[in-house]
């Protein structure tokens, strides 16, 4: 029958279940409920409605049309994507293993407002520690972030740099700081240094000398996710093909992570799109 994840419970992800589901592929989404569709008062331009319909209910619709198919939807935050076995999701609780996954977890990057962090983005400024962690053996890192994906990224510098340290931003922790790991809470005012980062500014005047800084604010954006894995990204979008495939076998996206037009007609094709992609290719394993 084969086994099928998709991140995100919004009009892409949901819709792609709907297909996957009908197709006899046990089908799982994994999602917090942080759909862009919630924040949408009316909706007046989806075919089939004479008269505009808040987003909160056209999600719930979905959502029970999916359930009544027999899709499962868990309520967890997705922290990793890795390839073991199987194409592996993890999340703060748990992994769950598919033959395919799909990414339709919106478009949202969490990108700090910080003095020079753009100047230095691939120059000691990353957004994935297990991709560009290898970089920074034995030198002293730093994950800005205060959640469970942020303490994620800090579990995965331990075993190669010399120190770890997290960087709040002058936010409370939300989670248990892992052993080896210390923690700053104090505001980053901006990063300094010539060609490559040597350090942080600190609101209160301390410079503290580092070689990389991780970025993890909030949850793990559809990029974040992707490049975990090796996935192509342009930008802040996903790279898909015509059938919403990504380069990494298996892995599909669709929605507002693809780029494009940020509309629900767009993201419930695209849904349709990689559902219909990811049963050809499970039927093709056999």
């Amino acid at each position: 029958m084969g086994t099928i994840l998709i991140i995100g419970g919004g009009p892409a992800g949901v819709s792609a279940a709907l297909y996957t589901a009908r197709a006899g592929i046990d089908t799982t989404i994994i999602a917090t409920n942080s759909s862009s569709l919630i924040k949408a008062k009316e909706i007046e331009n989806y075919y089939g409605y004479e008269s505009p319909i808040p987003g909160q209910e056209l999600l719930e619709a979905g959502i029970k049309q999916a359930q009544r198919l027999g899709v499962t939807f868990i309520p967890e935050e997705v922290i990793g994507l890795s390839y073991t076995e199987k194409l592996t999701v993890t999340t703060k609780e748990n992994q769950y293993m598919g033959d395919a996954v799909i990414i339709a977890t919106g478009s949202v990057r969490n990108t700090p407002k910080i003095k020079e962090l753009a100047r230095f983005e691939g120059a000691g400024v990353s957004y994935c520690a297990v991709c560009d962690g290898f970089f920074y053996r034995g030198k002293d890192v730093g994950v800005l972030g205060s959640g469970e994906y942020a303490i994620h990224e800090a579990m995965e510098l331990l075993p190669v740099a010399q120190k770890v340290t997290l960087f709040s931003n002058g936010e409370e922790l939300k989670g248990t700081l892992p052993a080896g790991v210390s923690l700053d809470l104090r505001k980053v005012e901006g990063l300094e240094g010539e060609n490559l980062l040597q350090a942080l500014h600190m609101e209160d005047g301390e410079m503290v000398p580092l070689s990389g800084l991780f970025i993890a604010q909030g949850v793990a954006g559809s990029t974040d996710l992707a490049r975990k894995i090796g996935a192509g990204t342009e930008g802040n979008r996903i790279a898909v093909d015509a059938h919403m495939a990504t380069n990494i076998p298996g892995l599909y996206a669709a929605g507002d992570c693809t780029g494009g037009l940020l509309q629900v007609a767009k993201a419930v094709y695209e849904g349709a799109e990689a559902g219909h992609s990811a049963i050809k290719y499970i039927r093709s394993l056999g």
